[in-house]
C-alpha cells in the first residue's frame, strides 16, 4: 500500500527485510493516489521486480505509465530540491498496470476525493482502513492531526463527503502513510475535519502565507512537541497554504462566471 518516492527506497527495503521480505518477493502495489511522496518509485520498483502489478485509479493511471506532465509540474513546485526529495520517477510499463474498481484484492475501494481527486481509500475485512492523505497526517505518539492539503485540487466540500463515507464504514483503525496506525478513527475523523475547516477559513479570511504558517506553527509547538517538525516534513505548512488558497479562488472564479 503506496510505496514512497524513489528517494526512501532504502528505507522500504530495510522495512520489507524487518519482516523477512525481499522486494522481490512483493506481487501487489496498491497506491490511494500518485502524488509523489506516495507512489513516485512505483517504476522503480517494476524495474526491479517486473512480477509486481500496480493497482491504481483510471485517473491516476495515465500519469504513471508516463509521468513527464507530473514531474513538470512538481519541478516547478520544489525548484532544485527535487531530486533531493524524491529521486527518480520512472514510468511504470502499461502491462503492469491495474486499474481500480469497487474492490482490489480483498480490500473494497471507494473514491475519497479532496486532498486530490483521484484518491481512494480502503477497507480490509479486519476493519484496517488505508486512508492515504483523506485523514490527514497523525504522528505518534502525539495525538495532533494536520490536513495536508497541496495544490492543485483541493476541493473542501469532496473532503468533507469522503470523511463522511469513511466514518459510515465504521473502520476499526486507520492505516496512514504517515505515519502510523490509528487506533480512534471515531474519534480521529472529526478532529481532522474541524482542523482542515479551520485552516481553510484562515485562508479564506485573508491570512497570508506567512501569517497562515506562523499560526500552523504555533498549534504545532502547542500539540505535537516534539514531533512537530516530522509533521511539516510530512505535509509543508506552505503547500496547505497554497492549496486552500487556490481552491478559495477557484470558488470565487466559478461564482463570477455563473
Amino acid at each position: 500500500m503506496d510505496c514512497g518516492p524513489s528517494s526512501c527506497l532504502g528505507a522500504l527495503e530495510e522495512g520489507l527485510a524487518a519482516h523477512g521480505v525481499a522486494l522481490e518477493d512483493v506481487r501487489h502495489l496498491v497506491l490511494t493516489h500518485i502524488h509523489l511522496d506516495h507512489a513516485g518509485a512505483a517504476g522503480i520498483l517494476v524495474r526491479r521486480n517486473p512480477r509486481l502489478r500496480v493497482y491504481v485509479s483510471e485517473i491516476g493511471a495515465p500519469h504513471l505509465v508516463d509521468p513527464s506532465r507530473l514531474e513538470r509540474s512538481a519541478r516547478r513546485l520544489y525548484g532544485d530540491d527535487f531530486d533531493r526529495l524524491w529521486g527518480e520517477l520512472a514510468p511504470v510499463p502499461e502491462d503492469a498496470v491495474e486499474i481500480i474498481g469497487d474492490r482490489v484484492l480483498d480490500l473494497e475501494a471507494w473514491p475519497t476525493p479532496g486532498h486530490a481527486s483521484h484518491h481512494l481509500s480502503f477497507l480490509g475485512s479486519d476493519g484496517s482502513c488505508y486512508a492515504g492523505d483523506a485523514a490527514g497526517v497523525r504522528i505518534e505518539p502525539s495525538s495532533f492531526i494536520v490536513p495536508v492539503a497541496p495544490p492543485p485540487d483541493i476541493d473542501l466540500e469532496a473532503w468533507e463527503r469522503s470523511l463522511d463515507e469513511i466514518a459510515a464504514r465504521r473502520p476499526a483503525r486507520l492505516c496512514l502513510p504517515h505515519f502510523g496506525v490509528v487506533e480512534d478513527p471515531q474519534e480521529h475523523l472529526p478532529r481532522m475535519r474541524e482542523r482542515l475547516l479551520a485552516w481553510a477559513d484562515r485562508v479564506r479570511n485573508g491570512a497570508s502565507e506567512e501569517e497562515f504558517v506562523r499560526a500552523a506553527e504555533a498549534e504545532l509547538e502547542g500539540g505535537a512537541a516534539p514531533e512537530w517538525g516530522s509533521y511539516t516534513q510530512a505535509g509543508p505548512l506552505w503547500q496547505s497554504y497554497a492549496g486552500l488558497k487556490r481552491y478559495w479562488e477557484k470558488r470565487v472564479t466559478r461564482v463570477s462566471e455563473a
